[in-house]
């Protein structure tokens, strides 16, 4: 299974939203669920991953996961230099003992890192998709987040996991 993560803050909550579907092309999910944390910390600079990540494990604990079956999207990067400081997904990977693939996608630039990221493009637009991973290839990771269901610059699944993290 491949599983959407996207957590959206609100004063006093943050409600962090899972998308689950089968196959990369898949237009419905097989699972949807969220999950609400009162509690999280204050906004750190250059330390997304210290509010983020719980908020990712709450959930996570709440959705039966298979090693070496399921891979996990996040909405951010995996990493964020080419010497390999971990940014929220490679904090996520690391607390979830390797076992699962992580891909990172993003709306913006993250400017200390360059080749371990690939620029996709999707549909017609003009503005990229960041795409960083661990424990999955690159090259591959930025081909399947191509192929995924959508005609539009975002995925669909992405989307609606966007969108259910904020409803």
């Amino acid at each position: 299974m491949i599983f959407c993560f996207d957590t959206h803050y609100r004063k006093g909550y943050a409600k962090t939203s899972v998308v689950g579907f089968k196959n990369w092309n898949s237009s419905e999910p097989s699972i949807e669920t969220s999950n609400y944390l009162y509690q999280f910390s204050n906004y750190e600079s250059g330390a997304f991953y210290k509010r983020e990540l719980p908020c990712l494990l709450s959930i996570i604990n709440k959705i039966k996961l298979e090693p070496a079956k399921d891979i996990l999207i996040i909405d951010g990067y995996v990493l964020l230099s080419d010497k390999g400081k971990l940014g929220l997904g490679g904090y996520l990977y690391h607390e979830l003992q390797c076992e699962f693939p992580i891909i990172g996608v993003a709306k913006n630039d993250f400017f200390s890192l360059h080749k371990l990221k690939k620029l996709i493009y999707r549909g017609k637009s003009k503005k990229p998709l960041y795409v960083t991973s661990l424990g999955y290839d690159l090259q591959g990771a930025s081909e399947k987040i191509l192929s995924m269901h959508g005609e539009f610059r975002m995925p669909t699944m992405l989307k609606l996991v966007d969108k259910n993290s904020r409803k």
